[in-house]
């Protein structure tokens, strides 16, 4: 469940001690940030669950993991290759620190939940895997026989299986759960396949056609299947209609037939198929997590409760030790305004319903604006704020001050574009850098400097790292030109990047296309999850690729006299189009070469070839040309890569991030959202600096309009804070999941209504029907 239900509680009437404390705190923080671990809660227990949970024990385990999984890039066959004790000295470390980190999750778990959790089973099963495989392996290597590394193909194990990777283990086990809908669609769809494979054998099979390349068309059966299961990712439309096109117009109407039956309408199926049954069971995970989440928060008010009349209460000093501990990083000031959203009347505690909100009010980010007058405007106020200057700043934050920026930036384009050698083009690129030097110091001038370069203003940064570093290698450049022969062509790349990179700026000036960019940003946590996901799908089957088809293809230079140098080393391609396309760099000769080819394979058409006349694209080329080095059936791992990653993997991927992305880019707020806003809107949008020893709240702030500007007013303003919403961030990926679903989950769909949460004493026989998430 939760955890065990064993914590002393705050009693009746006296406040929680320090270990209770720090207990409540604990199971606070797994509801905030989604985890679900059945933690021990002796104070020993606590405190190392802490330190299992600390961002460096995080950091250095995903450090492992990574380093685990690059080891295939120093391994034989190597990108870059390292002696066989240095590779496996820095695995049997790697292998050392998986087996600590479970070592500890067991001594902060329960013994009966630890062994019964797959997960654990499964990393301890990868390190003894590993173990004995490298041990096989470095004994073969000393009397020269070569081996299969089998082992490699269980490293992403441990990217999924850790307790950090819950994401990308929720990812699976929905995909999982989705197969058997998808079977049932794949199985009529290669009836289908099946069915115009048979009847283009039966039309096309005795008529003797020829392909372009003169070989016959369309004569096997299975190789009629494979062409046409291509067909439907149209990477050889048109070339395998054409010679039975050639023989008779009228045999376009099957093809026309298979591509909108299997192309346009199975495809679409696949991806309402997929994303719908996906969506429905991440649902119910994230149904899971809500019902967890009210389970922790109370669980953590059992322990920290207080009588008060005929309820139970957590006390404002307890709860404001409980969030300095869960949220340390959070001013006083933000503490403050959760404070007067969780308990709205000022009576002195917070009751039960407002302390369950709690883990959400810290999942929205809240932007504390710290409101300062200028410096110079201390420095030298008689200047700053006579007449002259007050109209330079009117005018740095009038609109057409923007637009005037937008249209240099155009015209800067226009530049970029013509041609370097041209003297008055040179000429140019200084004074559209001093242009945009002079913007960045009008408005450090016009604007606080804390507040210009804050944490949160991106766009500025980037605008002012982009000029300056565009100016330090123009200056570098054109220094080495004119005092030595010297001409670097990097730095020549590094300053012709620079340039279109300044471009970028347009994004800030227009608002939607800043809504649609922060938007993006927004959503970037999501993807990484589906990149996890990717990454492990691509490491199995680079690393099958490598063991399947290693050495079968060779890259040789243009001038190279070697022999089969123009058959990319083999003679079993000789004259083929795999050959003649020069793709033989495209092979699976080390792990960085099978990333490569994977990613193209991903991509599957690649419309530009046929139009520079090649008959076939990449993922077609690849199955030929490795299925001629080996045997025909090699060609059931390209398909088995198209299905798991293109059909289901991409087809989610698309759909999830177009939900995620409609969310984030809807106007609509959560309730949680909503509450916070109306407080700010309540206490006046600010509080006092010079009372935050006090932490209490003041409402006499001036307006928001005046408070944002900082110094643009014409009367002085006093110093204070602001608050706003970080345009709808949220700090965890679960926390963007429930924001998705919350309109669609119920909470007593999972177990008692959200009154009857309130009412209970203890939750520990509601949570302990809910286990701890297993292995993916």
């Amino acid at each position: 469940g939760a955890g065990a239900s064993g914590g002393s509680g705050g009693g009746h009437g006296r406040p929680a001690s320090p270990p209770d404390l720090l207990l409540a705190a604990a199971f606070v923080s797994d509801a905030q940030y989604n985890r679900n671990i059945p933690f021990k809660t002796s104070p020993e227990a606590v405190r190392l669950y802490y330190l299992y949970n600390h961002w460096i024990m995080r950091t250095a385990t995903y450090f492992f993991i990574f380093l685990n999984l690059s080891l295939a890039m120093f391994e034989e066959p190597a990108v870059y290759p390292l002696p066989f004790l240095v590779t496996s000295v820095v695995e049997v470390l790697c292998l050392v620190v998986f087996f600590g980190r479970l070592t500890h999750f067991a001594k902060v778990t329960l013994r009966n939940v630890f062994w019964k959790d797959t997960k654990n089973i499964c990393i301890m099963v990868a390190i003894l895997l590993s173990l004995t495989d490298l041990a096989i392996y470095g004994v073969l290597r000393m009397y020269d026989v070569r081996s299969i590394r089998w082992s490699r193909i269980v490293r992403p194990i441990f990217l999924i299986n850790f307790a950090e990777s819950r994401q990308i283990r929720r990812a699976f086990r929905s995909i999982r759960n989705t197969l058997p809908e998808i079977t049932y669609v794949f199985l009529l769809f290669m009836f289908s396949l099946l069915m115009f494979s048979l009847m283009a054998l039966k039309l096309f099979g005795e008529r003797n056609l020829q392909t372009a390349e003169g070989l016959p068309y369309f004569r096997n059966y299975l190789e009629i299947v494979f062409d046409l299961y291509v067909l439907v990712t149209t990477a050889n439309s048109p070339d395998v209609m054409m010679p039975a096109f050639d023989f008779s117009s009228w045999y376009a109407l099957f093809f026309i037939a298979f591509v909108i039956i299997n192309t346009y309408i199975f495809m679409s199926l696949f991806l309402a198929v997929v994303y719908n049954n996906y969506k429905k069971h991440l649902k119910n995970e994230i149904r899971k997590l809500a019902y967890m989440k009210h389970c922790k928060m109370i669980e953590a008010f059992n322990i920290l409760k207080e009588e008060e009349g005929a309820q139970f209460v957590v006390r404002e000093a307890q709860w404001k030790q409980l969030v300095k501990l869960v949220a340390p990083d959070i001013s006083n000031s933000h503490r403050e305004l959760l404070l007067r959203i969780s308990d709205d009347e000022q009576k002195g505690f917070i009751d039960k319903k407002s302390f369950v909100q709690l883990a959400d009010l810290l999942n929205i980010q809240v932007i504390t604006l710290k409101i300062r007058s200028h410096p110079l405007g201390q420095w030298m106020p008689g200047v700053y704020k006579s007449a002259l200057s007050r109209f330079l700043r009117s005018m740095v934050r009038h609109r057409g001050f923007v637009w005037t920026y937008d249209v240099i930036i155009l015209i800067n384009a226009i530049f970029i574009a013509l041609d370097e050698e041209t003297p008055y083009i040179s000429y140019a690129e200084w004074v559209f850098l001093a242009l945009y030097i002079i913007e960045i110091l009008l408005k450090v001038y016009t604007y606080e400097p804390r507040a210009f370069f804050g944490k949160n203003q991106f766009w500025n940064w980037f605008d002012t790292l982009i000029i300056f570093a565009a100016l330090t290698a123009t200056i570098l450049n054109t220094t080495l030109r004119s005092t030595t022969k010297y001409n670097s062509q990097q730095i020549l790349d590094i300053v012709f990047i620079l340039r279109v990179l300044r471009l970028i700026r347009i994004v800030d000036s227009i608002q939607r296309f800043r809504v649609i960019m922060n938007t993006l940003i927004n959503i970037v946590p999501t993807m990484l999850t589906f990149g996890g996901l990717t990454l492990v799908v691509y490491c199995v089957f680079a690393i099958i690729g490598m063991e399947l088809f290693h050495g079968k293809i060779q890259f040789f230079p243009a001038n190279s006299n070697a022999p089969h140098s123009l058959e990319c080393g083999n003679a079993a391609l000789k004259d083929s189009l795999f050959a003649r396309a020069k793709y033989c760099k495209n092979n699976f000769n080390n792990f960085a070469s099978s990333f490569i080819v994977l990613m193209e394979l991903t991509v599957v058409n690649q419309w530009h070839d046929i139009l520079s006349l090649l008959s076939l694209t990449p993922a077609v080329f690849f199955a030929n040309g490795f299925a001629n080095v080996t045997v025909q059936p090699a060609k059931l791992y390209f398909i088995a890569f198209h299905i798991v990653m293109v059909i289901i993997i991409v087809n989610i991927f698309v759909s999830f991030i177009l939900e995620a992305f409609f969310v984030e880019y809807s106007l609509e707020k959560s309730e949680v959202e909503t509450a916070i806003e109306r407080k700010i809107q309540e206490l006046g949008m600010g509080v006092q600096e010079d009372e935050l020893q006090d932490e209490h709240l003041i409402d006499n702030m001036e307006s928001a309009e005046h408070d944002l500007e900082g110094e643009g007013g014409t009367k002085p303003q006093s110093k204070g804070l602001m608050f706003k919403i970080a345009s709808k961030r949220y700090r965890t990926v679960d926390s963007l999941l429930q924001r998705m679903f919350e309109a669609e989950i119920h909470l007593e769909d999972e177990g008692p209504s959200f009154e009857e949460f309130l009412n209970m004493s203890s939750t520990a026989a509601v949570c302990s029907n809910v286990t701890s998430e297993s292995a993916a």
